[in-house]
């Protein structure tokens, strides 16, 4: 390893391409990294994109490389790579996977909608996409035991079954168009229930929370609270146009002749549709907020609050932390 003259001396890998501190920017960023192209990416690739990375900010990078080769490193690090510890995430947790997973679990809860068993069955199929999911991209500094991944598992998948079942018993009377969009009503439940119980250390723990020159000041709950509290509205976002306007599709298009002439078709149409929707949507979502997520100092708990003050005075008036994905 050597430095090169093909990269600027003060070029730094972990400094974002696009600017962090506006949609735009983070949708950039996100269309980068959530790419699901970075799916089928082979795992001795992803080993060397991060010992490229690691290289890089050690100020070494092997002889030839230009700053493209090591931005597209970064972005398949970004892809697999956990923010915090920097280890491997598992494939179907990775954001980049959202979309093939998505779209598959997505579709076939929005075709098979109209018997109690096969809303019981899709619904537990996605709370267990969306386990691995959380899991994978809570905030890595909270440990979470296995029981208390069994119980938000099962708490998650209970509620979504419940608003599921009941509102699909609901609405046998109702205008046909309400019962499709009962996969949804279901999906924002489960959500509201399962990324805070699969993140529940962070609530109970508090998170790391840093000055904008990332040294650790202490944990906070609060942090944790807005943190989760942000990715619970993004996840329900990203699902929302597909399993919304989808819905509002397939009734006008089912009244046609030919749709009714091919309705073995209709499922893998969803399945299709729903890919474009969350192609778009998943880093849009993600966008909404803030990677680096801050809190005011005033907001914090008043222990923590005093404790900086006491230690740093007025010089640090707001705290930073991974609010996770």
């Amino acid at each position: 390893y050597t430095k090169m003259a093909t990269v600027s001396l003060d070029f730094n890998i972990d400094s974002p391409r696009w600017d962090q501190n506006t949609f735009v920017g983070r949708l950039k960023h996100f269309l980068n990294i959530t790419d699901p192209r970075t799916a089928l990416v082979p795992e001795e690739e992803l080993d060397q994109a991060k010992a490229l990375v690691e290289g890089c900010r050690a100020g070494l990078v092997p002889p030839g490389s230009s700053q493209e080769q090591l931005f597209y490193a970064k972005k398949l690090y970004d892809s697999a790579f956990h923010p915090d510890s920097g280890e491997k995430m598992n494939l179907i947790g990775r954001m980049s996977f959202q979309v093939p997973g998505g779209m598959a679990i997505t579709g076939c809860m929005l075709q098979f909608y109209r018997t109690v068993p096969a809303v019981v069955f899709w619904q537990w199929v996605n709370q267990s996409f969306n386990a691995f999911v959380n899991y994978t991209n809570r905030n890595a500094a909270s440990p979470i035991s296995l029981r208390q991944i069994g119980v938000a598992y099962v708490t998650a998948t209970g509620a979504a079954l419940a608003t599921a079942v009941g509102l699909n018993l609901y609405t046998k009377r109702a205008p046909p168009l309400l019962a499709r969009w009962v996969p949804f009503a279901a999906v924002a439940a489960a959500n509201c229930v399962n990324i805070p119980m699969m993140r529940q250390q962070e609530i109970i723990n508090g998170i790391t929370v840093t000055d904008e020159n990332n040294n650790e000041l202490g944990r906070s709950r609060r942090a944790a609270v807005k943190g989760i509290a942000q990715v619970v509205l993004s996840r329900i976002t990203m699902a929302a146009p597909g399993m919304i306007i989808l819905p509002i599709i397939m009734e006008r298009l089912e009244k046609f002749t030919f749709m009714q002439r091919i309705r073995v078709l209709h499922g893998p149409l969803q399945v299709l549709l729903c890919g474009g929707f969350l192609l778009f949507m998943v880093p849009a979502a993600c966008a909404l907020f803030p990677q680096r997520c801050s809190l005011a100092l005033a907001d914090l708990e008043v222990e923590l609050r005093d404790s900086i003050v006491a230690k740093h005075g007025d010089k640090v008036p707001y705290v930073y932390f991974n609010k996770g994905l």
